[in-house]
């Protein structure tokens, strides 16, 4: 059985945001089966990494920033402000989706593990998510 649930974020500011929370308090999940979380948006992302220290969220601000500088003169797409296009490449490097098992009616994570919403834009706003359970 296949189950989808839509769960709009509130606007976050740019960076790493761990959002378990919101996204577990809004569903329901079998015993055992597979969860898949997709964000329809082009200048955010999802990830799984360190749940623990802050600053790991923090580090992962400043690596992406300098992989993906803003204001480059060869970005064409610029109409919507330096951190537009940035804010695009960032989210194919970090993707559009995680997926997770289930057991015990609880998702799987390592101990050190949560879900992120990579904010990659100055003022990006709500973010939608839809989160599909397969039981």
């Amino acid at each position: 059985m296949l189950t989808h649930f839509d769960i709009i974020l509130p606007a976050y500011p740019r960076g790493f945001h761990l959002i378990d929370e919101q996204v577990f308090g809004q569903i329901e999940l079998p015993e055992t089966g597979l969860l898949h979380i997709f964000i329809h948006h082009t200048s955010a992302g999802l990830c799984i990494n360190e749940n623990a220290d802050p600053t790991v969220r923090l580090d992962f601000e400043t690596i992406f920033n300098k992989l993906v500088p803003e204001g480059l003169p060869e970005y064409l797409h610029n109409l919507e402000g330096d951190d537009d296009m940035p804010a695009h490449v960032k989210s194919v490097l970090s993707g559009a989706s995680v997926s997770l098992p289930v057991r015990n009616g609880r998702p799987v994570l390592g101990t050190w593990q949560g879900i992120y919403l990579c904010e990659f834009r100055n003022n990006g706003g709500r973010r939608k998510l839809t989160v599909s359970v397969v039981e």
